[in-house]
């Protein structure tokens, strides 16, 4: 059969930064922090450079037919991810020197409900990105965490419009029973602003020091929603919506705090290498977005300004 990518030299040599496929789709396994198996829909992406400028293009067929192989055999962790793409530079050892391969999946796990006894489906964006440049491994996960975010300006203006109509209310009053008051705060029309809050999201980019065979992914989210707090909930009675309430109420943040928070929890942690983070706020009140980033500030590591697009 005839083989045109071999046989013939290209109409305009050069080196090319990266040939291959986009949007694979194949499904990948995912092992649990309570050691089960779980598979997910995933999309693939999987690439090598062409090194030789005289050849035409690279196999793509052998890349596929590498990830069909693997990973419909082996749960994904650091070294299978390793092992791909070594297994693209083999297949290509006359072609490349770089390699690479991101696996997009959402990771599904039961959360548990803040006070009821009821569990409910949570999903995390997850992005794994192996890659093989000069002669070294290097791996990067992605994920995104919801949260909810309450106003502290929102909340402070609303607290003295409450007090004003309190002052009005009762300017005539020499004595108040603590009845009287309480009465008072428990009406709906007395409590007559409160503070605007919305759904707010935290992307991450993190790179490990010590690439192990395991990837922790409910290990960083679970480190990012304890520093945030309010995570959003999926199973919810009134008893959950009402300590979710009081979640919000004490712990007031603007993106700015969001983001100090996560480089805290981040900072503290000694698995992590590096790491590139977006807290945004999607504003109830604006029809923009407050964001802040943040990043660890090693050198050659990410960019403050690296990627402030949605890179999902």
């Amino acid at each position: 059969m005839p083989d045109i990518a071999s046989s013939e030299l290209p109409t305009i040599v050069g080196k090319l930064d990266w040939v291959g496929m986009n949007d694979i789709e194949m499904p990948v396994t995912v092992v649990t922090s309570t050691g089960d198996k779980i598979q997910c829909p995933a999309r693939i992406n999987a690439f090598v450079n062409l090194a030789d400028p005289d050849k035409q293009g690279i196999h793509m067929s052998r890349l596929y037919l590498l990830l069909d192989e693997t990973l419909q055999n082996t749960a994904i962790t650091p070294a299978t991810l390793k092992d791909l793409v070594s297994g693209f530079l083999d297949s290509h050892s006359d072609l490349s020197d770089r390699a690479m391969v991101r696996i997009d999946f959402d990771y599904l796990v039961r959360r548990p409900s803040l006070v009821s006894d009821n569990t409910g489906w949570r999903r995390y964006p997850v992005s794994l990105i192996g890659e093989i440049r000069d002669q070294q491994f290097h791996l990067e996960m992605s994920l995104r965490v919801l949260y909810s975010s309450t106003c502290p300006c929102s909340a402070a203006l609303s607290r003295q419009l409450v007090q004003q109509k309190f002052a009005n209310d009762f300017a005539r009053a020499d004595k108040l029973s603590k009845n009287t008051v309480f009465d008072w705060l428990g009406a709906a029309s007395n409590i007559i602003a409160t503070p605007h809050s919305q759904r707010s999201a935290v992307d991450l980019r993190v790179r490990f020091v010590d690439q192990s065979d395991k990837l922790d992914i409910l290990d960083m989210v679970e480190l990012l929603e304890g520093a945030l707090k309010t995570a959003v909930q999926s199973a919810v009675k009134r008893e959950d919506e009402q300590a979710f309430a009081n979640l919000n109420g004490t712990n007031l943040m603007f993106c700015e705090d969001a983001a100090r928070r996560v480089k805290a929890a981040l900072e503290s942690d000694n698995a992590v290498a590096d790491y590139w983070a977006r807290c945004s706020h999607f504003e109830s009140l604006h029809p923009h977005n407050a964001v802040a980033i943040v990043t660890k500030g090693v050198k050659d590591g990410y960019a403050p300004i690296d990627n402030c697009h949605d890179h999902h």
